[in-house]
């Protein structure tokens, strides 16, 4: 091979990982995208928004765009027009066009980048299924086989909330109801003030100001010991905040949970100004990690750069898809910050999820939030159990490895909704 023919073949398909280059560069401009499809599914706590990508191949892909409305009538009434016809194999260069040519839709966040994320998944799982490869494999190969995943638990405990005892008791029923066999937990620690006093009538209480009274702080320890004596001291615990609270607070608030070594506190501060989230993180020996509301490495690079967070906490269906996720990830990489993965998706959004997790080198564990529901991981295809002690394994097969079960699906349509329209 002369070097005209090296760099050209170098060139060609240049998102795909280096083995399979060549294979793509021969299906080039030989399948069209014939048509775009969306379906909702009501899962239990959101609505799910699923794509389907046909080609004239007879070779459809799969994919998941962040749950909530209004992604479907931008896929649908924007995006279908401009991809039916394309060749499905520039998977990068049709998702840059997407956010090209809707720029006055919001091309920077919100529902169309997330609509332009679910047709990314589901032109990789296409490419996938077309090349005879799992994803992950496109992205660059494996670093691993399998991919560790904690359990969000829910948000606050259902049984008497109010109660420092009903903390102590969610953390010994996550353990001792464990399936899935996780080794890791999130614990809503937003909740406790709120349901210690859901009226707000304390004082430096303030249903719009992000305070956190000494009182507060007090009860949050008190519930986190609790939680953290009851896993033991090597299970693996995050704490939620969900953007709500200001500096000084929750500088004072981490600094008195050091002693529990949580594996992580999650978004302690808004999550527009790393600025602050800077300040919390060079004050505190608590690892920070956020990023479930940024979007693209736009987004994510300010806070990597100042180093702000000790994890870059991503959300795959929401905030780029698989390829921009490997972006942010290696940029993270190389100022010695790792990767975890936000998850509400359903069991189509957590495997396309898992499998960017699977090529990206300094990953360390993948949220499941809201998918112990039996029928959630139902509703694909798959062979034996999703998850083994705490970890999903990838499967060898073509794309995404899954298909969609229909009767499941069906069931669980949000109201209006028909399979793929």
């Amino acid at each position: 091979m002369d070097r005209r023919t090296l760099l050209a073949n170098l060139g060609a398909a240049s998102c795909f990982a280096l083995p399979f280059q060549a294979r793509a560069e021969a299906l080039r401009r030989k399948v069209k995208i014939t048509d775009v499809k969306v379906m909702i599914v009501r899962g239990p706590t959101w609505d799910w928004n699923l794509v389907k990508i046909e080609t004239d191949a007879g070779v459809s892909g799969i994919g998941e765009a962040y749950w909530g409305p209004g992604v479907k009538d931008i896929i649908l009434k924007r995006f279908r027009e401009q991809l039916i016809g394309q060749d499905p194999m520039n998977v990068v260069k049709l998702y840059t066009g997407l956010l090209l040519f809707n720029g006055g839709y919001g091309a920077i966040a919100g529902v169309t980048v997330q609509a332009a994320t679910g047709i990314e998944i589901a032109l990789w799982d296409l490419a996938g299924r077309l090349l005879q490869t799992p994803v992950c494999n496109l992205l660059g190969g494996r670093f691993r086989d399998k991919v560790r995943f904690y359990r969000t638990l829910s948000s606050p405990p259902s049984d008497h909330p109010e109660l420092a005892e009903s903390w102590r008791k969610q953390a010994h029923d996550a353990v001792a109801d464990n399936p899935f066999g996780f080794t890791a937990f999130k614990f809503q620690g937003d909740s406790v003030a709120p349901t210690a006093d859901p009226t707000f009538s304390e004082p430096g209480h303030d249903r719009y100001t992000n305070q956190l009274t000494n009182r507060d702080i007090r009860r949050l320890v008190e519930r986190m010991d609790l939680a953290r004596k009851e896993i033991g001291p090597d299970i693996d615990m995050a704490i939620e905040c969900h953007w709500k609270y200001s500096v000084n607070d929750v500088i004072q608030y981490c600094n008195a949970l050091e002693h529990i070594h949580p594996m992580w506190v999650e978004d302690p501060t808004p999550p527009e100004n790393p600025e602050t989230l800077e300040r919390v993180s060079r004050a505190t020996n608590v690892p920070i990690c956020t990023g479930e509301n940024l979007y693209g490495l736009s987004q994510f690079a300010p806070i990597i750069l100042r180093q702000a967070c000790a994890g870059v906490h991503i959300d795959i269906p929401k905030s780029g898809g698989l390829f921009e996720a490997k972006r942010i990830s290696d940029l993270a990489d190389l100022y010695g910050i790792w990767t975890a993965c936000h998850n509400p998706a359903s069991a189509v959004g957590t495997i396309a999820s898992a499998h960017a997790a699977a090529s990206v080198r300094n990953f360390r564990v993948h949220e499941l939030a809201g998918g112990r529901d039996p029928w959630t991981f139902e509703m694909v295809t798959h062979e034996g159990p999703f998850f083994k002690d705490g970890y999903f394994h990838i499967e060898d097969k073509p794309g995404l490895g899954v298909d969609l079960n229909p009767d499941v699906v069906k069931a669980h349509l949000a109201p209006g909704e028909s399979w793929w329209g």
